[in-house]
């Protein structure tokens, strides 16, 4: 009967117990991002009545359910850049509703692609009549690395990844610091394809598993590379 030995050899055994520890570590973070996703995804699904626009210094969960009543800005409209729908790519209008107290919001009535040319869009006319408009609140994105802004250019302004208080500065008015995503039922929006940014919280698992994984793996080539017969060298 063969016999078998463990030489911990100590270079090895350090190094496979840092690898261990940094993909256990990349492991609990995938999970904890998938529950914060879930949270997310939970919040955004959840069927709740609307409630009145809150006053911009009152803290309210994302993708709170809000009303909001005034008039659309129709002169006065952004395009957001870099957003996409099943590949091809467009923009989302932001239409500013000005509301009683002179102040504005921005509406996100969705998603328009691109024509032949970046200069050639469907037709972004809305009526300025006064209405009620119905969405849930969220922030504007934000790219994995800041750019200067440009400044200036025409309406419908074309922006890419811009902060509140500049469009603010644009429109020369006080803008809400969340804009509405308009219901997909509401009228005089585009497409409007709502769901939570990012990665799912199921990918997030799938994640922490590949991760956990690994550190399975580097256990077991360690084990497998220290195994010796008894009698041979090292």
């Amino acid at each position: 009967m063969r016999k078998y030995s463990l030489a911990l050899r100590p270079v090895a055994t350090a190094a496979t117990a840092a690898a261990v520890l940094l993909f256990v570590l990349l492991g609990n973070w995938q999970l904890g991002r998938a529950a914060e996703k879930r949270v997310l995804d939970e919040e955004f699904s959840r069927a709740e009545a609307a409630l009145p626009l809150p006053s911009a210094s009152i803290a309210v969960p994302r993708y709170q359910r809000v009303t909001a009543s005034g008039s659309y800005d129709t002169d006065h409209q952004f395009l957001l850049d870099n957003m996409s729908e099943s590949g091809r790519a467009g923009v989302h209008v932001l239409t500013p509703l000005l509301l009683s107290d002179g102040n504005a919001v921005l509406v996100d009535r969705g998603w328009v692609p691109f024509g032949a040319t970046r200069d050639s869009l469907p037709d972004l006319a809305v009526l300025a009549t006064p209405r009620t408009v119905a969405g849930r609140l969220d922030e504007l994105p934000r790219p994995g690395i800041e750019l200067a802004a440009p400044a200036g250019g025409g309406w419908p302004r074309l922006i890419s990844y811009p902060h509140m208080k500049e469009l603010a500065a644009a429109l020369g008015r006080e803008l809400y610091p969340q804009r509405i995503l308009l219901d997909s039922l509401e009228p005089d929006g585009f497409m409007r394809n709502w769901q939570v940014p990012g990665t799912t919280y199921v990918r997030h698992l799938g994640y922490a598993i590949q991760w956990f994984a690994f550190a399975a793996t580097a256990i077991a080539i360690w084990f497998a590379l220290g195994l010796r017969r008894k009698g041979e060298a090292t």
